[in-house]
């Protein structure tokens, strides 16, 4: 099973596309504290797509690397984690 990559490794598309998700969606700081405990925590994640509900959000992806963030009633495609 594949581990999160950090944010370093991910491509800069991928970057720049949660950048702008994180605004548009308005992730607090408190919502980001949380997600980096969760990333620092090296967890593993399925090979296809996954969700990690956070309660005021969801970040979704594939394998490594997350792809998008979602609010709290959108729905999420894959596997929970």
């Amino acid at each position: 099973m594949p581990r999160i990559e950090t944010w370093s490794h991910f491509p800069e598309p991928v970057r720049r596309h949660l950048i702008d998700r994180m605004r548009d969606r308005a992730i607090t700081v408190s919502d980001l504290d949380q997600l980096r405990r969760w990333i620092e925590s090296k967890p593993e994640l399925p090979e296809g797509d996954w969700y990690k509900d956070f309660g005021s959000f969801k970040l979704c992806g594939h394998g490594a690397l997350p792809k998008t963030f979602l609010l709290r009633g959108q729905a999420a495609k894959g596997q929970p984690v």
